[in-house]
């Protein structure tokens, strides 16, 4: 049986009050794309409700620390974390970081281990425009090209949106590679690609910061979409068939 996750590593921007005072003149931050994801938190809970899938969400600021980049990475904790001591670095692993992580990796395991394959979808979203660029992208689709279920399943995602929706701009792996470090490329390293597919779903928060009918529309026909690729799916079952990857 194929079943889905659903997770949000950059829900909010919250700032437990014991490390408040390490953010004084960073509030700004707090409030910006650095901070957290806007209308990732929405999309995700609504994705999760829609397909009864399992939720998993941080709304702790990637700012204390990005639950999305793996230990020893460069960006792990941001400018107004990095330089804080060893011991306080520890508490905020023990505290917020290795629970939400073992949490995901605990529940995937115990349910590959009972003979399901995951179609695991991180929901997050990126800034309009980085750095004075422009990002040309409604919607990205991330993954790891070498994985055939997981290109598959994207490659069957992009076309089912933009034939839904001929105005969409959906690419693959933009505006970030697949392979970049994420909780997705971790768990890839630790199930094998015909028990796990890793897939980062990424909004460009120009509809999320309007909001309005067309954030709305946007995020129904993202899950009726999937709906229609599992309905799909599980009638080509019947038929022993693999054309879109999923049964």
């Amino acid at each position: 049986m194929t079943l889905f996750f659903i997770s949000c590593e950059h829900g909010g921007n919250r700032i437990p009050q014991r490390y408040r005072s390490f953010f004084n003149g960073y509030e700004f931050l707090l409030h910006s794309h650095r901070g957290y994801d806007r209308g990732a938190l929405r999309m995700a809970k609504e994705m999760a409700l829609a397909l009864k899938a399992p939720l998993f969400v941080a709304t702790t600021s990637r700012l204390l620390i990005d639950l999305n980049r793996s230990i020893g990475h460069p960006r792990l904790f941001s400018e107004a974390t990095k330089h804080l001591s060893k011991a306080i670095k520890q508490e905020i692993l023990a505290r917020y970081y290795l629970p939400y992580r073992k949490q995901v990796e605990a529940t995937i395991t115990e349910t590959i281990r009972a003979g399901n394959r995951v179609i695991h979808i991180a929901s997050h979203s990126f800034t309009p425009v980085l750095d004075g660029a422009v990002r040309y992208a409604d919607i990205g689709l991330l993954y790891d090209p070498v994985r055939a279920g997981e290109r598959i399943f994207c490659h069957a995602w992009q076309s089912r949106l933009k034939a839904a929706a001929s105005d969409l701009i959906v690419r693959r792996n933009y505006p970030y590679a697949g392979k970049a470090d994420s909780l997705t490329v971790y768990l890839r390293r630790r199930f094998p690609a015909e028990a796990y597919w890793g897939i980062e779903l990424e909004i460009n928060q120009k509809f999320a910061l309007k909001g309005g009918s067309r954030w709305q529309a946007l995020r129904r026909l993202i899950i009726d979409v999937l709906h229609e690729m599992i309905g799909e799916s599980n009638q080509r079952m019947h038929q022993n068939s693999l054309p879109d990857g999923l049964s």
